[in-house]
């Protein structure tokens, strides 16, 4: 590809939230129901680095050094991704934009197609109840199983309901602590970016606190208005 956008006003989404509110799992969702392609800005610089484009140079060059990838590389790779025929359906990015920069960035990005952000919708959560949540989070060892101290023990102690294992893992940073201060990092990060999308009045808050289908319900109300 050379990077060149088509000229076409595909739906584009992004997902705000916390480490932790389900981005991950509710972009997965929608990309089934939809045909939506979900973009992490992770997973593009790893494939732009594989596949050896321009930008993908030279965020290699960048990512051996140690440094963090500029805005405008990953820009750059956004440009090549979106212009892929498997995007004309419509997109969702999931970690970018982080900073009012980038955001600001993107809309010129999707001005350069007439295009714009359909919708920015915040995944909101309880904070008090997230730590919880992360917090007791723990896999088996075995086969990846998850479980909660509170929510969800294996049937039998000690054993994986799935693989029968007694071997658990449990993240070193899914501490309370930790937990908590991501959270403030991340109000902290994010609350101009929720203003830059609430004065283009494309911001839409969603109780993330839910169970997931219920969750998933309300998503798809919002992402059926933003591609009709």
């Amino acid at each position: 590809m050379d990077g060149t956008l088509t000229h076409h006003t595909a739906p584009v989404l992004i997902l705000l939230g916390p480490p932790g509110a389900g981005k991950g799992t509710q972009a997965r969702m929608l990309e089934e129901k939809f045909g939506l392609v979900q973009l992490s800005t992770g997973d593009l610089l790893r494939a732009a680095v594989a596949a050896g484009t321009e930008a993908g140079k030279r965020a290699k060059t960048v990512m051996e050094a140690g440094e963090l990838v500029s805005d405008d590389i990953v820009i750059a790779i956004l440009r090549d991704r979106m212009a892929q025929p498997d995007c004309d359906k419509g997109v969702i990015l999931d970690g970018f934009p982080r900073t009012a920069v980038q955001a600001e960035a993107l809309d010129a990005l999707l001005a350069e197609t007439g295009s714009r952000i359909d919708a920015a919708i915040s995944l909101e959560v309880d904070d008090a109840a997230m730590v919880a949540r992360v917090a007791g989070r723990y896999t088996c060892a075995g086969c990846g199983e998850g479980y909660h101290d509170d929510f969800k023990q294996p049937t039998q102690a000690g054993s994986c309901d799935k693989c029968g294992s007694t071997d658990f893992n449990r993240r070193a940073d899914d501490t309370a602590e930790t937990v908590a201060s991501r959270l403030e990092a991340y109000h902290a990060s994010t609350a101009p970016l929720i203003s830059h999308y609430r004065e283009q009045g494309a911001l839409l808050g969603v109780n993330a606190m839910g169970e997931i289908d219920d969750i998933a319900a309300k998503m798809a109300v919002i992402v059926k208005e933003a591609t009709r």
